[in-house]
């Protein structure tokens, strides 16, 4: 099957989450995330699946992503990176730090770390595990585990320039609330890819690795970075 070409940030807004429960302020914070990963309470993932661009029966490969949540004075915050636009998979697109699960890795969370530390310079020894969160298929055929941390500081961060173009912070209370996560629908002769989007104005913080050169627009979080947010949200709301 030949994957469609589209634009998703031209694509309209169909839907958002305004109508749902926020999440308890207090469960974003680090105790908060502590306690709630402690806890064996029933919560359902997102539906919403993407549309296989690759053959559905070849098995998918093993990945997992770092849901680097860094501690700040003014709250928790989300590191991401925009990828460089020359990579084979979701070039130019928002992630999570992570990548493919390598035969000398434990398990997930040490393909997370080791795969954060590559691609950003972020040290496992400034990173505290909390858990992760169920596997997320994409389209692309990778089986993907998040996994959640709690990053202390002080910590650096350095680019991989060969895989990441900018590295920078989001506040999770943005993320986590519901109003901001779209529902945007691509639709193609044969069917229709529905994804989730979360723009978020571009800012100047030194914090955020930023250089202070990008003024205005913003950063288009889509895709399955946006869909594990979106569960990340399902799993803090229950």
């Amino acid at each position: 099957m030949i994957r469609p070409v589209f634009e998703p940030e031209t694509l309209p807004v169909e839907a958002t989450g305004a109508d749902l429960p926020p999440v308890a302020g207090d469960r974003l914070t680090p105790d908060g995330l502590r306690a709630r990963f402690e806890q064996p309470l029933a919560w359902t993932p997102e539906p919403f699946v993407e549309a296989p661009w690759r053959d559905t029966h070849a098995d998918p490969r093993v990945a997992a992503v770092l849901v680097p949540l860094v501690i700040r004075e003014r709250g928790l915050t989300v590191l991401l990176t925009q990828r460089a636009d020359h990579l084979n998979d979701h070039a130019g697109q928002v992630s999570f730090p992570g990548g493919r699960h390598e035969p000398f890795d434990a398990d997930a969370t040490a393909t997370a770390l080791r795969e954060a530390q590559e691609e950003v310079g972020l040290a496992p020894s400034r990173v505290e595990i909390l858990g992760a969160l169920p596997d997320y298929l994409t389209g692309t055929g990778f089986r993907v585990t998040p996994v959640i941390g709690l990053v202390h500081p002080p910590f650096t961060v350095k680019a991989d320039a060969l895989e990441v173009a900018e590295v920078f912070e989001v506040p999770l209370a943005f993320l986590m609330n519901p109003a901001h996560h779209e529902e945007r629908v691509f639709r193609y002769e044969g069917g229709e890819r529905r994804f989730f989007a979360m723009p978020y104005p571009r800012g100047t913080s030194a914090e955020a690795g930023q250089s202070g050169s990008e003024l205005g627009g913003h950063y288009f979080i889509w895709g399955a970075t946006a869909a594990m947010l979106r569960n990340f949200y399902r799993f803090l709301a229950a």
